[in-house]
């Protein structure tokens, strides 16, 4: 007779690993942020966005971004930072293909420009739905 172990606590009973809700909202959470720093960076030599102390408050911005992600992640108050991180990531697409951004195509830079914006949007989103889920456990639980 065999004895029954329970599983290891990322796998399924097949021996099959899976990811928890909470890795794969900082996995999208850092990956939105290095997003984010790329386009904002790509918004300065594109010239739709000025250089100068002024970015200070974006670099802020992502710092609290990235403490939510990885420093209050198992907290209500790090996944609504999250939350809102992702909804800045999703703006961005929106407000670049409703103005400012329409013209790049004519320069450079512009397939990694248009690329960001859809990767943002696509992780944003995710990110959205992901923090939405936590929060919803949270309250729950």
């Amino acid at each position: 007779m065999t004895s029954m172990t329970p599983p290891e606590p990322h796998t399924e009973p097949t021996g099959r690993y899976h990811v928890s809700p909470g890795v794969m909202l900082t996995v999208t959470s850092l990956f939105s942020i290095v997003l984010l720093s790329l386009h904002i960076a790509e918004d300065i030599v594109l010239g739709f966005a000025p250089g100068g102390l002024g970015n200070l408050a974006g670099i802020a911005i992502l710092v609290v971004y990235l403490c939510g992600a990885l420093l209050l992640r198992d907290r209500r108050t790090g996944l609504v930072i999250v939350l809102l991180g992702s909804i800045i990531a999703v703006g961005m697409p929106i407000l670049h293909m409703r103005g400012a951004g329409v013209g790049v195509k004519r320069s450079a830079g512009a397939f990694f420009f248009i690329w960001t914006l859809y990767a943002l949007g696509v992780s944003g989103t995710f990110g959205v739905i992901l923090s939405a889920l936590a929060l919803g456990r949270k309250r729950t639980g």
